[in-house]
């Protein structure tokens, strides 16, 4: 983990910085079950519900398996064997695929489009997350070097221009293609619970596309 030192509200502006803020109006514990919520395999689709509070941590989805797994980068925990993306709160990366941000806003949408492989897809580039809030009010944040997919990590926007900040989801659907040339489907739905605790990530997909 690197402690990088400086203004605070340029480590704000920063893209990898997203939610940050979230952490100092959740006091309360949420008990919802999560993982692969709901499963059907009759037009591979489902929803996935995370659990991505944990700033330490990348949390590992298995489209393929419909196994989620954890690690935390700061103890330098591997990574699970098979995984297809991972959440770290809002950020996104993927196991060597790349993403698209389609137009469409629902997964019927993409599903009638049926052209999986147009338009330009990103890979994950280097990049950095924030691992410890702690030290916010001290001007800095600790962060840890991690590749991001930028695409996929424009799902939610936060603006923390305003206290409290403005989060927005992107309503769109992104084409995920995997490294084994097979397409999934994601659509972000919400970026908290029931009870308004951020940090929980609901996911709607269709796998294979």
């Amino acid at each position: 983990m690197r402690k990088t030192f400086g203004l605070l509200a340029l480590a704000f502006a920063m893209t990898s910085c997203n939610g940050i803020f979230s952490g100092l109006y959740d006091e309360v514990e949420a008990s919802s079950p999560y993982g692969f919520i709901q499963v059907n395999e009759a037009d591979n689709s489902g929803t996935i519900y995370i659990d991505a509070r944990d700033y330490e941590k990348w949390t590992y989805i298995s489209l393929k398996d419909k196994l989620i797994d954890t690690s935390n980068m700061v103890k330098e925990e591997p990574e699970p064997r098979h995984w297809d993306f991972a959440l770290h709160r809002y950020d996104v990366k993927t196991n060597q695929a790349a993403a698209h941000e389609t137009d469409f806003l629902t997964m019927d949408a993409v599903k009638a489009h049926g052209h999986y492989d147009e338009g330009s897809f990103t890979a994950d580039t280097a990049g950095r997350v924030v691992v410890d809030m702690s030290t916010m009010m001290d001007g800095y944040l600790g962060y840890h070097e991690s590749n991001v997919n930028k695409v996929l990590s424009r799902w939610l926007s936060v603006d923390t221009g305003t206290m409290p900040p403005i989060y927005t989801l992107s309503g769109k659907v992104y084409v995920l293609r995997l490294a084994d040339g097979t397409f999934a489907a994601l659509l972000f739905t919400d970026f908290m619970d029931e009870a308004s605790v951020k940090g929980y990530v609901t996911i709607k997909y269709i796998y294979p596309l």
